[in-house]
């Protein structure tokens, strides 16, 4: 089984708002997931994305992938922390 974290889009037209999700390639976008990890807003500003990154390495050690947009946002969450 292929496993991929991606976002799911949820929300309603012109008001969208995402979940980081872990869920098999196969399924569709906003189908069923294994679990949720976080979450992105993009109509707020300034930090607008809340990720749990242990969970998020626990899932790419056991053979996950993420996506382009989910890869972006964790290596800004590691940069936050390392600020911190």
């Amino acid at each position: 089984m292929a496993v991929a974290i991606r976002l799911r889009r949820e929300g309603n037209r012109n008001n969208p708002y995402y979940k980081v999700v872990v869920t098999d390639k196969r399924n569709p976008r906003d189908g069923k997931f294994i679990e949720i990890v976080g979450n992105y807003d993009p109509k707020k500003t300034g930090t607008n994305f809340k990720i749990d990154v242990e969970r998020i390495d626990h899932w790419v050690k056991n053979g996950a992938q993420m996506s382009d947009t989910v890869r972006s946002m964790v290596k800004k969450a590691r940069a936050a922390a390392a600020a911190a």
